[in-house]
């Protein structure tokens, strides 16, 4: 498997694909540190875009803030590279911070009002570092199609209107949230877990599927629901909660009753590590 390392190799193999009319071409933006999860996305891309598929392994700094983890961010390179040869990607794209923004760089990209919401709220300045590493890789491999777990499901309104807004020619395709068995949703973070916050962390999902049987119950509230989830959550009263909200998961504003489509969404600390977790309501 091909490792490229810059945009012009990215977007030369790209157009020879294009120019050969074979097929749909399909890129899976990741920071490495692959697991389960990603591989799933690999292998999702390689069913639509067999032989067209490349997987970009960059940590970007522009989504860390200043107290976060971009240093000691897992790098597992030779790993990577093997996962992702055995889930079916044809080319590896690993930039180095220089080749992805170069010296005097001034472009960023902000899509207004989405950023500033559930992981937005919490880590001002993410989503504008998500949005700018995202379109630079669109732009660059010129997929059709991109793959993103829905784990990170306020990542993806954020990108969906991105693409919407910027017209770009990619098709967001979104893969359903990997879980251990015992239900820990997986996350390259979940390394930094010790063995009993690995167990306490395991209330994210308890919470998720409380609510899930209420609403299977009946309740639509979305106030009920919050309330159910909170009360799970502080059975671990080592966990400290940052936000659970019941919103829209196009604008990710928060809706009063729930109904079809709707994203339940949770953000907490368990120890030093902040985890995500979500579900579609209904």
């Amino acid at each position: 498997m091909q490792v490229l390392h810059t945009v012009e190799e990215l977007r030369a193999w790209s157009r020879r694909l294009r120019c050969k009319g074979e097929g749909l071409i399909g890129l899976v933006p990741t920071m490495g540190a692959l697991h389960e999860g990603h591989a799933s996305l690999i292998r999702a891309a390689a069913q639509q875009c067999a032989g067209r598929v490349a997987v970009s392994i960059f940590v970007n700094p522009t989504q860390f803030g200043p107290n976060e983890d971009f240093s000691r961010y897992p790098r597992t390179f030779d790993a990577d590279r093997e996962i992702a040869a055995r889930a079916g990607a044809t080319v590896i794209f690993a930039p180095n911070v220089e080749e992805m923004y170069p010296a005097g760089a001034g472009t960023f990209v902000d899509v207004e009002g989405l950023s500033e919401r559930l992981d937005g709220k919490s880590r001002p300045g993410h989503f504008r570092g998500v949005a700018t590493v995202v379109a630079k890789l669109l732009i660059a491999a010129e997929p059709d199609l991109a793959f993103f777990g829905q784990k990170d499901a306020a990542q993806v309104a954020v990108l969906q209107k991105l693409v919407a807004d910027l017209r770009l020619g990619t098709r967001l395709v979104v893969c359903p949230i990997v879980r251990k068995p015992d239900g820990l949703a997986m996350s390259s973070r979940n390394v930094y877990l010790s063995a009993e916050e690995r167990r306490q962390a395991l209330v994210l999902s308890r919470a998720i599927r409380q609510v899930e049987r209420l609403v299977s119950g009946g309740e639509r509230q979305s106030s009920a629901l919050i309330e159910a989830a909170r009360g799970v959550l502080a059975e671990e009263p080592m966990v400290r909660v940052d936000y659970v909200e019941l919103v829209d998961w196009a604008t990710l504003l928060p809706v009063t009753t729930a109904g079809p489509g709707t994203l339940l969404a949770l953000a907490a600390w368990v120890g030093s590590t902040r985890l995500i977790d979500n579900a579609i309501i209904g």
